[in-house]
């Protein structure tokens, strides 16, 4: 299963430093230069989801993997990830060079602005990986380069002018036509197992009630991956020998159990909790994958 990494993972890993502002109300930014992070002596985070939005400008051969997918980068590619897919960057060799810049959904939403994931390039069965002409390449350079000089000044709004770059990079990129020459690894199914299982983890626990699971069926986790049904099936059946809809089940017991024995909730609201509109389809859930009604364990 892939880890869940978080912005301070990647200070502590990556930069050997910690921003002061790092969790303040405006969200966070901040912008990089790749040629600090390649290298033998480079510090990686491993494929993993992080809790931050990131894009990439890469110079250099190198193999950009997320969900289930590769793509091989010759050349240069603008790349896109966001905290739902697990993702990694492979340099193949230590010409390397370029910009990153990572921000939080806070950070793109002040004054009302709309979440990064309403744009394709955010979404997780959107394309995240652009190739660049030499024109395309020198704006999107300029835009980096503006950040780094904005990021040190003392404008008092600055922060408003570098969310103005990190929109003009995205729109940008959606005029573009995204790169096609994708290939499925060897270890595909272990890709989308691992990105099943992280969905669905996110999913619990259930801490309030009125919070409510998202993803109910095995329609919803193959819409949210991207593949179809049938694939998603396949592939955790291969990796887990079990099914979708099996492995669901299971976690939902697993909950199911949890609040019964360690809080007083109402055994409906409970079963609502988990996705069930009616109390007794909870009930009858529950009864077929353990033997026993929500009231019977909730009194042992």
């Amino acid at each position: 299963m892939p880890e869940h990494h978080t912005l301070e993972d990647f200070y502590r890993v990556k930069a050997n430093w910690m921003p002061e502002n790092l969790r303040q109300d405006i969200g966070h930014f901040n912008v990089f230069r790749l040629d600090d992070f390649v290298g033998p002596a480079a510090q990686s985070l491993p494929y993993s989801r992080k809790d931050f939005y990131k894009i990439n400008f890469v110079v250099g051969q190198s193999t950009y993997h997320y969900a289930d997918k590769s793509v091989v980068i010759e050349d240069n590619a603008l790349l896109f990830a966001n905290p739902l897919v697990p993702y990694d960057w492979e340099p193949r060799n230590e010409q390397q060079s370029g910009f990153f810049c990572i921000f939080t959904e806070h950070f793109l939403q002040q004054h009302g602005g709309l979440k990064p994931t309403n744009f394709s390039v955010f979404q997780p069965d959107g394309q995240p990986i652009y190739f660049l002409t030499d024109a395309q390449q020198a704006h999107v350079r300029q835009l980096f380069q503006k950040m780094f000089a904005e990021l040190d000044s003392d404008y008092v709004y600055k922060y408003d002018l570098l969310r103005g770059y990190v929109w003009e990079l995205i729109h940008s990129a959606m005029k573009l036509q995204p790169a096609t020459t994708l290939y499925r690894e060897s270890n595909a199914a272990t890709r989308i197992a691992s990105l099943f299982t992280e969905l669905l983890a996110r999913q619990f626990p259930i801490e309030v009630q009125g919070q409510r699971v998202k993803l109910r069926t095995a329609q919803d986790f193959a819409h949210q991956l991207a593949v179809h049904t049938n694939h998603l099936n396949r592939a955790l059946k291969e990796v887990t020998g079990k099914t979708t809809t099996q492995l669901l089940a299971e976690r939902l017991v697993q909950e199911a159990q949890a609040l019964l024995k360690h809080t007083d909730w109402p055994v409906g609201l409970i079963g609502y909790g988990l996705g069930f509109e009616e109390p007794a389809h909870f009930n009858n859930f529950f009864k077929k994958h353990t033997g026993q009604t929500p009231t019977a364990v909730r009194a042992v």
